[in-house]
């Protein structure tokens, strides 16, 4: 059975009560599968469900942050 830890929830830029949401999932696909960080958003804070989720594999996190630094530097140039 897998267990949820939400890591951390803050307001989503651009709404009225939107929140993301970062949290860490054991074996999201049934036993022995491998634990995930899960990013939410909830266009609604007190959703069940969020309306858009993705699971990251920690084995691609550094990879991840990478990208997201490059498309800050993007945004301001």
């Amino acid at each position: 059975m897998s267990s949820k830890k939400v890591i951390k929830e803050f307001k989503l830029a651009g709404t009225k009560d939107g929140v993301i949401s970062v949290a860490h999932i054991d074996e999201p696909y049934g036993a022995e599968s491998k634990p995930v960080v899960s990013i939410g958003i909830s266009l609604k804070a007190n959703s069940n469900e969020p309306d858009w989720k993705a699971h990251i594999p920690y084995e691609n996190l550094d990879e991840l942050i990478e990208a997201l630094q490059e498309a800050k530097k993007e945004q301001n140039k």
